[in-house]
């Protein structure tokens, strides 16, 4: 008998304790707000070849300052819907050749569409070359400065740095955990308009002229338990501190480097926004480098140290392209033929591709009479970021701001390089940024600027951004 007793007093705690469980189990909700994930890898050359950014390069590079990086920030919202952003220390992609490769492979991969995926690019101007058609740059017909060998090294270096990036994605993706996610802007003045001030005389400069966005757009991801994870950050300026012929990521890269020196375990991640008619100046030497780095860390520090609006965890991404024109249809053979010759008047470089057009006629291709220009939007809870491929000019963050609010960030130098993106004011002005397209010979069509606008416009649309927009 007692011992039936105390087995029923067993049978009587299990059942409670089990029902307990159970109760406690049904009372846990899910998880119901961001996970975030980061990886990184070190993309610097392992031996010397040719560096991307100057015309005037006359050989390969000569040393490492600090290496380059490739970062890759991993964002799942409430739904599961997901997106990557991927940052390097290059100049940008040549063309779409590789953007559309590396995006090829992540969605074959990973299941992630083209609107879901961002590649970024610092523009540094000590970066490797890099490739844009299967056959180099440059066909063989066109080799330029680069010899045989050295096209070699820069399919080897492009062919690996797509295996690293594919790799990193699927790092960060499996990373994820929970986090809250903020954003904010500061501000940074060493970025100065390069069409409407002089170089040589800016140091007896007492009033600097031109457009220009000094903000410091910032998002920053943070563990649940309060510890910083990631911190992505931007700015519109070139990153064209330095010229010489040692690796390094330039300003940005020192910003980066001065960030994840200041929070230890942290990914600190750049993007360029809207800086193409943007210079850091004075310039030229490493200790301007390193003090428009730190002068940008301590920029984002003051906002990530203060309060931040919090991002409620939605994620809507969009994707388009649209067709731009030239003002000028494309040369002729002749045409072509005129500016190889030695009194043209053209410079090296702009021969150079003369040559690529000109072996492209022979070899029965067409020129392009117009180019498929990328564009996406973002909104990473309320925080809206339009995202534009090529040198865009200062102009076009000026005029989205001004429709979607000063909170807007605008990424630039993203997914692939076709040139400088004037707008209708450097159109009207002329000079470097506006006198050629993605075929040197002609402009862009007066109609660029609006074109964009109202494809940044249709993808916010798109992605549910309707605040500051007419639905019509």
């Amino acid at each position: 008998m007692k011992m039936l007793i105390a087995l029923s007093v067993i049978y009587f705690f299990f059942i409670l304790t089990f029902y307990s469980a159970a109760a406690s189990d049904d009372l846990q909700e899910p998880y119901r707000g961001w996970k975030a994930g980061v990886a990184s890898v070190v993309i610097t050359p392992e031996e010397s070849m040719w560096m991307a950014g100057y015309a005037a390069r006359n050989r390969p590079s000569e040393g490492t300052l600090h290496d380059l990086w490739a970062k890759a920030l991993a964002l799942e919202d409430s739904n599961g819907e997901r997106a990557i952003l991927v940052t390097k220390d290059l100049i940008g992609f040549r063309g779409a050749y590789m953007a559309d490769r590396i995006c090829n492979r992540l969605k074959e991969k990973y299941g992630l569409s083209r609107a879901q995926v961002i590649l970024s690019s610092s523009h540094t101007h000590t970066g490797p070359e890099l490739t844009s058609t299967p056959d180099g740059y440059l066909l063989e017909e066109a080799n330029g400065p680069y010899s045989p060998e050295q096209w070699d090294k820069i399919r080897q270096y492009s062919e690996k740095l797509e295996d690293q990036i594919v790799a990193l994605v699927g790092k960060a993706l499996d990373s994820l955990v929970p986090v809250q996610i903020y954003s904010g802007n500061g501000v940074a003045r060493f970025a100065v308009n390069r069409r409407n001030n002089v170089e040589a005389t800016l140091n007896s400069s007492t009033q600097l002229t031109g457009p220009v966005d000094h903000s410091v757009p910032v998002v920053k991801v943070a563990k649940t338990s309060g510890e910083l994870l990631a911190v992505v950050f931007g700015y519109a300026c070139h990153a064209t501190v330095l010229s010489f012929y040692k690796w390094s990521g330039d300003y940005p890269g020192f910003a980066q480097i001065a960030l994840e020196d200041a929070f230890p375990g942290t990914t600190a991640m750049f993007f360029a926004g809207a800086g193409a008619d943007q210079n850091p100046l004075p310039r030229r030497t490493v200790g301007y480098a390193r003090q428009y780095g730190k002068t940008l860390a301590l920029a984002v520090e003051a906002i990530i140290s203060e309060p931040m609006r919090e991002l409620s965890p939605n994620l809507t991404t969009a994707y388009s392209k649209v067709d731009l024109k030239f003002a000028n249809p494309p040369p002729t053979e002749d045409e072509l033929l005129q500016i190889l010759e030695e009194d043209s008047g053209y410079p090296e470089y702009l021969k150079d591709r003369a040559k690529l057009l000109l072996a492209q006629l022979e070899k029965g291709m067409s020129l392009m009479t117009s180019y498929p220009y990328t564009v996406q939007f973002w909104k990473i809870g309320e925080q809206n970021i339009a995202v534009l491929s090529g040198e865009v000019v200062v102009d076009y963050s000026i005029k989205l701001k001004q429709i979607f609010g000063e909170d807007l960030f605008v990424m630039a130098y993203a997914n692939e390089g076709m040139g400088y993106i004037p707008s209708i004011r450097v159109l009207s002005e002329g000079g470097y940024e506006g006198s050629r397209s993605a075929i040197f010979t002609t402009p862009w069509a007066p109609d660029i600027e609006i074109n964009i606008i109202l494809e940044v416009i249709k993808l916010a649309k798109k992605a549910g951004e309707y605040h500051y927009l007419n639905q019509d």
